[in-house]
């Protein structure tokens, strides 16, 4: 597979979210409060390092990963892709042009992904700038309402443009 099957805005997202990660982490405290409860109360620590990179795989390795093994799959002659009106869409004459869209699509989910992680992340260090750590848990849930909500808009998308064949 090469590179040309990731979106370069997918890539430059991945690469100012490792610095944003790095550059942000830098402010946190030797041992940081990483896992919460209910209320925002820390009740899970581990050491600055070892947060930074648990958060690099989470933020930067997972979505890059899930891009490029779903690309490479999506790429293969024998993928099994179910779709609505799939017999279509997946027709020798239209087959690369719906597996490159399919790519851009995931490409899209992959930046939401990486956006909503780095906004934990921000939520994490604004935590932990105050003793005891306590993180806003309000934004944390409103951030996930909107990931979801943003998730469902985009599962709509996907379906909705292979649901109708053009005549």
């Amino acid at each position: 597979m090469s590179r040309r099957h990731i979106p370069t805005p997918f890539l430059l997202l991945i690469a100012v979210a490792a610095a944003f990660l790095w550059l942000t982490s830098q402010s946190l405290p030797d041992v940081v409060g990483s896992h919460f409860d209910a209320s925002g109360a820390a009740d899970g620590f581990m050491p600055r390092r070892l947060y930074v990179g648990f958060m690099i795989v989470v933020v930067v390795v997972l979505p890059l990963l899930l891009v490029i093994v779903q690309s490479f799959v999506l790429g293969s002659p024998g993928a099994r892709i179910n779709l609505p009106n799939r017999e279509y869409w997946l027709a020798p004459e239209r087959r690369t042009e719906t597996i490159d869209f399919l790519r851009q699509h995931l490409a899209q989910f992959g930046s939401m992904l990486v956006v909503f992680l780095c906004y934990a992340h921000w939520l994490v260090v604004r935590a932990n700038a105050v003793t005891p750590p306590q993180l806003a848990a309000f934004w944390f849930v409103g951030g996930i309402c909107v990931f979801l909500a943003a998730a469902l808009l985009w599962v709509n998308a996907l379906l909705g443009h292979f649901r109708n064949v053009p005549r």
